[in-house]
């Protein structure tokens, strides 16, 4: 049986940092909600995270223009296949749509978007409390639907890996797995001191 076909290297670096990048996001962003007293803490660190992630999306979409995805396996289900693209492109919208719109609603309030010390990012949007409303709402209902996006991600990800074990799961695992169905390589026997000794 062949090696599982992998994504490249760039393409799982940018998966795996990007995992911990939104998870700290949705988490800072649920703190946000929730926890006054370090409100200023978490804005100053939500926002550059923010910016970080559009910038990595941006640069995952090249790579995966330049190097197409292993391909899925033969025997998945159509609505699987189905599902899997859609999961994907919408996960992908979630990522770019999420960021622009943050900067966006603090462009319309007027709030700066710092990202490190004096670099401040300029604003999109005029002033405009109305919109700063709107697009807050949006921002809400989006950090919910992509937190939903994520949980059904990791369930696929948990079912071809523990379950269909077909290879999907290892073509992004950032370790490298033996191809199922092979045997690990013999080990060396060492010859003990005794022998040495007893040898010509």
């Amino acid at each position: 049986m062949t090696e599982t076909a992998r994504f490249n290297r760039p393409a799982r670096l940018l998966h795996w940092t990007m995992a911990a990048l939104i998870l700290a996001m949705l988490l800072t962003g649920a703190a946000m909600v929730t926890s006054l007293a370090d409100y200023s803490t978490l804005v100053a660190l939500h926002r550059p995270l923010g910016i970080l992630i559009l910038l990595l999306a941006g640069l995952r979409l090249a790579n995966r223009w330049r190097h197409a995805p292993p391909p899925l396996p033969a025997n998945l289900p159509v609505w699987q296949r189905r599902a899997a693209h859609g999961s994907h492109i919408l996960l992908y919208g979630l990522m770019l749509a999420m960021p622009l719109i943050g900067w966006a609603m603090l462009s319309a309030a007027r709030y700066p978007v710092i990202l490190a010390g004096p670099v401040v990012l300029p604003p999109i949007l005029p002033q405009d409390p109305m919109l700063y409303a709107a697009l807050r709402r949006l921002h809400t209902v989006l950090a919910y639907g992509l937190f939903a996006v994520i949980l059904a991600h990791l369930a696929a990800a948990l079912l071809h890996a523990l379950i269909r074990r077909d290879g999907v799961f290892a073509s992004m695992a950032p370790w490298r797995s033996r191809p199922a169905g092979t045997a690990a390589p013999p080990k060396r026997r060492s010859r003990s001191l005794e022998s040495l000794i007893r040898s010509p």
